[in-house]
């Protein structure tokens, strides 16, 4: 290689290298630059941030601030398949996706390998980028049903079910799970093997198992063994307690993986994205929204809401989400009363009114504002 080639390779190299590189477990290309992560043939980045998909939580509403806020790929609600081959309007609501959230997936859950063919197809129809399996769900509602995290103790079953999956779509199946179903099945690794030979295209995992719900601290150990396996070719992305700028680099770091996929700590909080991004980027911390991005994060998401499910429905669910989009301003209790007692769009929106023009001054001087996302300098 001569020396216009060496000056070439190492322009690209700083092109694409940050000083917070340094020491990072960073997949390259022979060149030495960071290699897109891609599912099938979409690119979602070199260290994509996916918005885990999560029941009563993850609607288009959600999604559209979370987009805003920095994630890379996003998934919808979980959809049962028996209720889109029946054609329940709730499910069938749940594959509206619009073209700016692209890349976006679609997540079927369902027990019966014929309905999860029949709802891949379905699904395929709504025109996502992406179909995703939950082989995760804990709660008894799914589980006992023989699905989610219940596949989980009948492997074989799973394989099949994902195999006609795969068959019946012509998109990119990735898959969702967990360690295990309890701490003496954890079969995670011999899922991850298995699920790859019939061609998913990309696995999340939760670093827990079905008995563990969401309890204790998660564990991304056999994620980490997961990703270094050899076998394993396709992106492996680890979910699970991230709550924090630091973390996420620190999990990067440890662990290896492609990617990583985020949850509750984007409730009300989805400017989590961007800071996760700034920070592996720079070392350095983005100052935390103040009261005036807050209020302004809500009533776009609240707006939006109110557009896709009506006036009464819309008011009624936006109100899981204003604790966590006011959490840590003192004195705030009488106002998250007034907003979860709100009944019209008018009355919200009058209190947002309210709240940023009471709690602007107060706001702005207390330390809360050089937090970062759980709380630390």
């Amino acid at each position: 290689m001569n020396y216009f080639c060496v000056l070439a390779v190492l322009k690209a190299r700083l092109r694409y290298l940050t000083p917070a590189d340094k020491g990072r477990n960073i997949v390259t290309d022979p060149l030495g630059i960071p290699k897109m992560v891609k599912i099938g043939n979409i690119e979602i980045g070199e260290f994509p941030l996916l918005l885990a998909p999560m029941e009563d939580v993850s609607d288009p509403p959600f999604r559209a601030v979370c987009k805003a806020g920095g994630a890379d790929l996003m998934y919808t609600e979980f959809i049962s398949s028996e209720g889109l081959i029946r054609d329940a309007a709730k499910s069938r609501q749940k594959l509206d996706i619009f073209e700016y959230e692209r890349p976006i997936g679609i997540q079927l859950f369902g027990g019966n390998v014929d309905s999860m063919r029949e709802a891949a197809e379905i699904a395929s129809a709504a025109n996502p980028d992406i179909i995703d399996i939950n082989y995760g769900c804990p709660v008894k509602a799914v589980a006992c049903k023989g699905a989610g995290a219940a596949l989980l103790q009948d492997i074989p079953k799973m394989v099949r079910m994902t195999e006609e999956v795969v068959k019946a779509t012509h998109l990119p199946v990735t898959v969702k799970t967990r360690l295990g179903w309890d701490e003496k099945t954890k079969n995670v690794p011999d899922v991850a093997e298995r699920l790859q030979d019939i061609g998913i295209q990309a696995l999340a995992i939760h670093g827990r198992t079905r008995v563990q719900m969401y309890k204790g601290e998660a564990d991304w150990t056999l994620i980490g063994e997961i990703k270094n396996n050899p076998r394993i070719k396709i992106p492996i992305f680890g979910n699970g307690d991230i709550d924090s700028p630091e973390k996420a680099l620190l999990y990067r770091q440890r662990y290896g993986i492609d990617g990583i996929m985020i949850g509750r700590a984007s409730i009300g909080y989805p400017w989590v994205f961007n800071e996760i991004k700034h920070f592996m980027a720079t070392g350095s911390h983005l100052a935390p929204p103040d009261l005036v991005e807050r209020v302004r994060v809500t009533r776009q998401h609240f707006d939006f809401s109110i557009r896709w499910k009506g006036p009464k429905l819309g008011v009624f669910e936006m109100r899981r989400h204003y604790a966590s989009y006011f959490k840590g301003i003192p004195d705030f209790k009488v106002y998250r009363t007034r907003l979860v007692e709100a009944n019209t769009p008018a009355e919200v929106h009058q209190i947002l009114d309210e709240i940023a023009g009471e709690f602007v001054e107060v706001f702005s001087n207390t330390c809360y504002l050089g937090e970062s996302v759980n709380g630390n300098q």
